[in-house]
This record gives C-alpha cells, sequence and structure tokens, in this order.
C-alpha cells in the first residue's frame, strides 16, 4: 500500500506519453488524410451515390447493421461532394494539429462514415482506428506537434479548476486505455494463430506471401522459397505476439519490444501491401516509444548541438587532456538524456 501511493499521486499529477501520443495522432490522421487522396479521383465511382455499390443497397446495409454513415442522409451528388471534402480536410487538420479535440472527433465521424461506405477496400487498420481515435480524445495528443490558435487556452480557463485538475489523470487513463488496447490485439493475434495447423508447423508465411494480394514481386518469391526463413518467420511472428506485453511491462524492454513491433509492421506494410494496417500500428505503438523519442529530440535539438560544440573548443583552449575532455563530453550526455522511466505504461511526460 505504501508503494501504492506514491505511484497513484505521479499518476494524477504528470502527464505520460505526451510526446508519443501526440505521434500518434500525427500519423493516424495521416493515415485517413491519405485513404482520401489515393481514391480522390475514383471518389464518384467508388464512393458516390451512382458508384459501384448502389445508395439504396448501402442504405439498406447501414440499418440492417444498426450503424451509421454520413454518406446516408442524402443521395445527391452535391452532399455527397460536401461529406467526403470535409472528412479530407478534417483528416489533414488533425494530422498537422488544428482545431483541437474538436477536428479529432469531426475526423472520427467523417472516417467511420466513408468505412462504411465502401468496407472492401479496408485492411484492417480501420478496427483499430474505430477504438483508439476516441481514446485520444481523452489524451494530451495536441500537445506536441501542433499549432496551437489560443482559442483552446482561453476556454480552459472558463472550465472550473477542479475539472481542470482531472485533465492529467484522464489523460493518463487514456494512455493506459490505448496501451490496453494494443496488449489485447497482439496476444488475440498470437493466440489465435497458435491455434492454427500451419502456424504450429511453421509454414503459414510460405502460403500467405503466395496469395497475389498480399505479395511484393521479386521479393516474396525469395522469402517463400526458403524453408529456412519460412520457418523462422513463421514461429518468430506468434512469438513475438504473445508475449508483445511482456517486454512492455518492463521498463528496460519497452524501447525495444515498440521497435521491434514498428519493424513487424514495417516488413507488413511492404511484403503484404497493408500499409493502412500497418501504419495504424505503427501509430499506436508510439506511445511506448515517447521515452526514447524525448531523448533523441533532446540530443538533435538545436540548443544542445550548441552546448556540445561550445563545450569542445572552450576545453581545448584550457589545455584539458583527452581523457578530460572525453569525460565532459559524457557529462554533457548525462544531462541531455533523461532518466529511464519506471512507470508501467509510457515512459515520457510533458
Amino acid at each position: 500500500m505504501k508503494n501504492l501511493i506514491p505511484l497513484l499521486d505521479k499518476a494524477g499529477s504528470r502527464p505520460y506519453a505526451v510526446l508519443g501520443v501526440s505521434g500518434t495522432r500525427v500519423l493516424l490522421g495521416f493515415v485517413g488524410f491519405m485513404f482520401y487522396a489515393s481514391q480522390y479521383g475514383d471518389r464518384r465511382y467508388l464512393f458516390g451515390p451512382d458508384g459501384v455499390l448502389p445508395w439504396g443497397e448501402f442504405v439498406t446495409k447501414v440499418h440492417d447493421n444498426s450503424t451509421f454513415s454520413l454518406y446516408t442522409l442524402s443521395s445527391s451528388d452535391l452532399w455527397f461532394e460536401v461529406v467526403f471534402h470535409i472528412g479530407m480536410l478534417a483528416a489533414l487538420a488533425v494530422t498537422c494539429g488544428v482545431g483541437g479535440r474538436i477536428s479529432l472527433a469531426v475526423h472520427w465521424a467523417f472516417l467511420w462514415s466513408i468505412y462504411q461506405r465502401q468496407p472492401v477496400l479496408l485492411d484492417g487498420g480501420d478496427n483499430l482506428a474505430y477504438v483508439v481515435l476516441p481514446m485520444l480524445l481523452l489524451t494530451r495528443c495536441y500537445d506536441r506537434f501542433a499549432f496551437p490558435s489560443g482559442l483552446a487556452h482561453q476556454v480552459a480557463q472558463r472550465i472550473p479548476s477542479v475539472l481542470r485538475s482531472l485533465s492529467v489523470p484522464v489523460h493518463n487513463l487514456g494512455i493506459l486505455a490505448v496501451a490496453t488496447q494494443m496488449c489485447l490485439v497482439y496476444v488475440v493475434s498470437g493466440l489465435y494463430k497458435v491455434q492454427g495447423k500451419m502456424w504450429q508447423d511453421g509454414t503459414a508465411l510460405f502460403y500467405i506471401l503466395r496469395v497475389s494480394e498480399f505479395s511484393l514481386p521479386g521479393v516474396s518469391d525469395l522469402v517463400y522459397n526458403n524453408d529456412i526463413l519460412v520457418f523462422i518467420g513463421t514461429y518468430s511472428t506468434t512469438i513475438f505476439l504473445v508475449y508483445f506485453p511482456l517486454g512492455i511491462l518492463v521498463p528496460r524492454l519497452r524501447p525495444w519490444a515498440a521497435a521491434a513491433s514498428i519493424g513487424f509492421h514495417l516488413a507488413i506494410g511492404v511484403l503484404m501491401g497493408l500499409t493502412s494496417f500497418a501504419l495504424t500500428m505503427m501509430a499506436c505503438d508510439l506511445i511506448f516509444l515517447s521515452g526514447a523519442l524525448g531523448t533523441v529530440l533532446q540530443r538533435c535539438s538545436p540548443a544542445a548541438r550548441r552546448l556540445r560544440s561550445s563545450r569542445q573548443p572552450s576545453a581545448e583552449r584550457s589545455g584539458q587532456s583527452t581523457e578530460r575532455h572525453s569525460a565532459a563530453g559524457d557529462a554533457d550526455n548525462d544531462v541531455l538524456e533523461p532518466e529511464p522511466e519506471p512507470e508501467p505504461v509510457a515512459s515520457s511526460a510533458k
């Protein structure tokens, strides 16, 4: 109980993973914007009221599924163009950090609507985006990589201080929700694969890469024609997915587990062409890399470079030895690099 009280005090007074979750917002907005942009030339054929899926049949499917879509409100071409372009601008606003949580909520509603309009174009990343975007509304995902307009600050000043004091714990709750969701995705996917015969005998990758929709010409055949690569790729995928949460729970292993996950999904995006799914998973993995990203940005900042360059000539002019100069450089690095965070969810604070 004595150890729990300081932990709860930190969770209520210190926001975690602000840098990482801001990167998550940027990348998720970019994925949505690229979906609009990639289909822009064929938008009327794919999503329009007179497109490949007739508007009447689309409305019936939406009602049967007990869901909603803004594209069901009218069958006019003008309404379709307005909704499509507003959704595209909302995705761009989220990417650039404009509009705050209002633009994020608008982006979610319009993204859901267009995904419902043509589900055959989706690759699985939409399922995670549906869940994670509302969670981001709880977080301070606009604290970094955004263009503050001052309106949010003015609104915040009108909110009672009691409610403002809840912003940090609510933010950390959102971070915990995203982290838990990611762990569930990995564990459920890994356990589902373990039950499959092809994953058990180490041949699943051979059959997956031979599917024309999931193959990269000139590269996939080099993998599935090599028995060792197929065996290693199949078993390493299963092991990684099942044990990913264990790596996240250990602070020292957390950045490595997140980096391995990003590399894993980067390979999926390149080899299998599931770019939207891969980028969505990589975006959510950024919350686990928040501390490492903060350290890199600190080391690469102009102020840090000027500090290192100014210390080096002064050390040489003072006649210090090479050994003492090296020690001074190490001291500078210790100042620039924050200590690792021991908290269980994420490792960066604003």
